[in-house]
């Protein structure tokens, strides 16, 4: 009987050092919030805040800015319309693994596009040429502008950024919502905006009125934060569901060509060989240039974490394992370090 026993104590021994460490990360004090605040201020950050358990533990506004200070979230947009192609498969509007060609049928006599699939566009790894002139007001209808760009790899073959695939995506959904009297816009709208109490959005419609899918929303921190909620409760918001968990994880999943970026979303996803990337540096190079694999925001970041991430380091950092949101906006400052900045909260 004695060693069983022995047995039995040396397992708990063994498992104590785990149960401490995952206390402490839970454990953000009031001194490491205030210190990563005041390094996001010293980059011209104007809001920082954050959310656990459903509330607000820490906030902070500089330079005469308060809660409701709106400003641009740039590509954390993407998020948005991502998250409503999940209600979209969910209402049986579309699938992520059908054929663009099945909806945009002048694709369908092109070889070098015959195989693309929606999650391809979701993903950028259709191979779609970026066309960044989109995020302007020059071209007068950018889904049909996207829809004849060349496709410059093969499918899967290569991750590239930019505005051009989630216009093509754009023209789809219009097209599978004409039956249904709904434009793109307003479906967001009631199934996504409405619910998380988002109203007064700029689509930044071009002149046949279609959306930048891209970029363009302006939000202030606790408003962008509430997506950020619905993802902690795997779908739901205020209690109600709003979009299936199951459909909503496709998001997060990454993908061969670059394990670090789902479907409107980046994954810190941490492995024996990580290696920090700074996404904004990274994708200043030529897309043929940019390196992904073995890639991670933080090490000393929880691995399950999520970000939407805009230009001029925009961030919301979302922790399902502490429940845990962050909201960053500020003018652009290449000082700034995701690295660093995420260092603070959780390396201390």
């Amino acid at each position: 009987m004695r060693q069983p026993r022995l047995y039995l104590l040396l397992l708990v021994y063994m498992a104590m050092p785990c149960v401490v460490c995952q206390a402490s990360a839970g454990d953000l004090t009031t001194a490491v919030l205030r210190a990563a605040s005041r390094y996001s201020a010293e980059r011209r950050g104007f809001s920082f805040l954050v959310m656990q358990d459903g509330r607000v533990i820490h906030e902070d506004y500089t330079n005469g800015d308060s809660a409701d200070r709106v400003a641009s979230i740039f590509s954390g947009t993407k998020g948005f319309w991502c998250v409503a192609a999940a209600a979209a498969v969910q209402d049986g509007i579309l699938d992520f693994d059908e054929p663009v060609r099945n909806t945009i049928t002048e694709w369908r006599s092109d070889p070098n596009k015959a195989d693309i699939r929606i999650r391809d566009l979701l993903n950028f790894t259709a191979g779609i040429e970026p066309a960044f002139s989109l995020h302007g007001r020059s071209i007068g209808d950018r889904n049909q502008y996207s829809l004849r760009l060349p496709a410059v790899r093969p499918r899967g073959a290569s991750f590239i950024y930019g505005p051009s695939q989630l216009q093509i995506y754009s023209e789809v959904l219009r097209r599978k919502l004409l039956s249904r009297d709904l434009t793109p816009e307003r479906y967001l709208y009631q199934r996504l905006l409405r619910p998380l109490g988002i109203r007064g959005v700029d689509f930044r419609e071009d002149r046949k009125g279609n959306p930048l899918l891209a970029s363009g929303f302006r939000l202030t921190a606790r408003e962008w934060a509430r997506l950020g909620e619905l993802i902690l409760a795997r779908g739901k918001y205020n209690g109600h569901l709003i979009v299936r968990w199951d459909l909503l994880a496709e998001c997060f999943r990454g993908t061969h060509i670059n394990p670090m970026f789902g479907m409107g979303f980046w994954l810190n996803r941490i492995g024996p060989e990580s290696h920090e990337i700074d996404v904004e540096k990274m994708l200043d190079l030529p897309w043929q240039w940019q390196n992904w694999r073995d890639g991670c925001l933080c090490r000393e970041a929880p691995g399950d974490m999520i970000a939407a991430i805009g230009s001029g380091y925009q961030r919301m950092f979302i922790v399902p394992s502490m429940n845990l949101v962050i909201v960053r906006q500020g003018r652009n400052d290449s000082r700034f370090s995701d690295t660093h900045f995420l260092r603070l909260i959780f390396g201390a």
